[in-house]
């Protein structure tokens, strides 16, 4: 029997290959540049209709695979999309529930996949999160100490003071800040792979006298105002959008009169937080971060000033963000062989998908990432921080 293309894919002009199960070959332009092969007959009616959702899913259940480097399935993927639902309205948002046995979950099952894994992609530091490309031939290595340093800087962070670093990852930022600035850091995370590597590194380091990782929920933090800074790296999104404003007031509590907090995290596009991509906002809800959603930087600035701390510096580095991004994307890709041994084969299939989508999609602009420093006033509305900016860029 003789397979038709779907009428909305005979007229399209795309560097595309469709394989089909049964070996019959279409091109949708000249020289393909990337080929899907067709297992799941039941995908053709879906092709002329095809969200990335739909195609990322039917990618990572097995019933297609992607010929052609990530970067360019990701990009003609897209072309794809957007060609046959132009007219499409984004995403309607999906609120979550966030209790903390499912905040702990959620971070569990991104987070504890395997130290191995992360390790064959991230820099040696193990920083997930938006490095700082001071310049254009920087290392991922050097972006991320850069990241390190314009944090502690922007926290004009000191010999002495009491840092507490909200969702501290492996602990990079915090041993920085310790062996750098002669910081006190406590760090809290809910990971527990996370918390054992970490503490391994601060060890090695010889800094427990001033480095403490803990397991900890941002809702038992201490308010007590001990800490003369507080840090949070790409944790935010994990809060939720009916939580945020708790989320403020629990760092504005821990924090001094007078401290400085800063949020480093990725921010929505839209003013409601709803997802963007066709669906690619849908499959990484699905696949890689459970209960994840993403406010627009006024709806997380609103919170920071209701909760009582002042917003005194903004700073977009979605670009940053997506350079980022491909050297993760970059490095997993040239080490598959080594990741497939490590991860489930379907696991595996999400994070390509996932990090080169995501470079994508900050290059594009549908999503931020925004670091917003406040202070904590004193009671005469005085604070510390010098006049200008000066001081960041000497």
């Amino acid at each position: 029997m003789l397979v038709q293309l779907p009428p909305a894919l005979q007229s399209l002009h795309l560097p595309l290959r469709l394989r089909l199960w049964d070996g019959h070959e279409f091109d949708l332009g000249p020289q393909p540049q990337v080929t899907i092969l067709v297992k799941d007959p039941t995908l053709m009616s879906q092709l002329s209709h095809p969200g990335l959702d739909e195609l990322g899913t039917a990618f990572v259940e097995g019933k297609l695979e992607l010929e052609g480097t990530i970067s360019e399935v990701i990009r003609i993927c897209d072309e794809l999309s957007e060609a046959l639902l132009k007219d499409e309205e984004d995403d309607v948002p999906v609120r979550s529930e966030h209790d903390k046995a499912t905040d702990a979950a959620s971070i569990s099952y991104h987070y504890d996949l395997s130290n191995a894994f992360y390790q064959l992609w991230l820099d040696p530091d193990m920083a997930y999160s938006c490095a700082y490309f001071k310049n254009a031939d920087d290392t991922l290595e050097q972006a991320q100490q850069h990241k390190f340093e314009h944090l502690c800087r922007k926290l004009r962070l000191k010999q002495g003071d009491y840092l507490l670093d909200v969702g501290c990852g492996w602990g990079g930022l915090a041993r920085f800040a310790a062996r750098e600035y002669g910081a006190k850091v406590f760090g809290i995370t809910l990971s527990k792979e996370q918390l054992k590597l970490g503490r391994e590194r601060v060890r090695a380091e010889g800094l427990q006298k001033q480095v403490d990782l803990q397991i900890l929920d941002y809702r038992d933090l201490p308010q007590d105002g001990r800490f003369d800074k507080v840090v949070s790296v790409g944790m935010f999104e994990h809060v939720g959008h009916a939580n945020l404003d708790l989320y403020c007031q629990r760092l504005f509590g821990a924090v001094r009169e007078g401290g400085l907090v800063m949020n480093h995290g990725i921010t929505a596009k839209h003013l409601d937080g709803r997802p963007v991509g066709r669906g690619a906002g849908n499959f990484i809800e699905r696949y890689v971060f459970p209960h994840g959603e993403l406010p627009h930087v006024s709806m997380i600035s609103g919170s920071i000033s209701e909760a009582g701390l002042e917003v005194v510096d903004v700073e977009s580095l979605r670009l940053h963000y997506a350079r980022t991004l491909k050297f993760w994307s970059d490095n997993l890709e040239g080490r598959l062989e080594e990741a497939s041994a490590m991860v489930p084969e379907k696991a595996l299939r999400i994070w390509r998908l996932y990090l080169a989508g995501c470079s994508y999609a900050f290059t594009r602009g549908w999503i931020n990432l925004h670091q917003i420093l406040a202070v904590k006033p004193r009671a005469d509305g005085s604070h510390d921080l010098p006049l200008t900016r000066a001081d960041l860029y000497r």
